[in-house]
């Protein structure tokens, strides 16, 4: 697998009602990081998520995206987008 090549990028709708609830100058910083994960998507403050397989988190600010890498179909599932507390990852 080279990381040249393009994954197909779905984001669950979840994904869009958080960012609505989101400080506009956080929501183009994160928007941003995801259309970049199809290029490379273990690129940045990424960490794979223990006890789970093929979950992954990457750091934006105080905020956490989380998603699945399928990679025998290529895809990239954003799932889930968390403010950072005291209890996420």
């Amino acid at each position: 697998m080279t990381l040249s090549e393009n994954w197909d990028l779905r984001i669950d709708p979840d994904v869009f009602k958080a960012l609505k609830n989101i400080p506009q100058h956080d929501t183009e910083a994160i928007l941003a990081v995801i259309k970049l994960l199809p290029t490379n998507p273990y690129f940045g403050d990424v960490q794979k998520m223990k006890g789970q397989d093929h979950t992954w988190r990457r750091r934006v600010g105080n905020y956490r995206i989380f998603y699945k890498i399928l990679i025998d179909l290529k895809i990239i599932l954003v799932f889930r987008l968390e403010r950072r507390t005291s209890k996420t990852y």
